[in-house]
């Protein structure tokens, strides 16, 4: 852990943080077993996608695509989360998926 920690920095403590605060959430759907993956965040739910190595959150857009970093702490806790298996499986019924997607996509403008 010492060795994700100078790697990633504050990135990785925040990620710890938040998988050790029970924030990373998998929804499973069924019956078509669609999986969403959510890391819940100070201020809204991200949505992560594994398998591209994208996230919904400003840091990802700013400082990801920019190449300044190369994860954000959402899919640094996602990833290990996963790998460690240590996060919230939620299951769902598939008519709630449209609805939850619709949520976890809707951005949210600073008040």
């Amino acid at each position: 852990m010492t060795h994700l920690g100078v790697l990633f920095g504050k990135r990785f403590e925040n990620a710890w943080k938040a998988i050790n605060e029970g924030r990373i959430k998998k929804y499973v759907f069924s019956p078509s077993h669609r999986v969403a993956w959510i890391v819940v965040g100070r201020e809204r739910d991200y949505q992560i996608l594994p398998i591209v190595n994208y996230c919904t959150c400003d840091d990802f857009y700013f400082r990801v695509i920019d190449g300044l970093t190369h994860l954000c702490y959402h899919l640094i806790a996602q990833r290990l989360a996963e790998a460690l298996d240590f996060y919230e499986k939620i299951e769902e019924e598939d008519d709630l998926y449209d609805l939850l997607m619709g949520e976890w996509r809707e951005f949210k403008e600073s008040s």
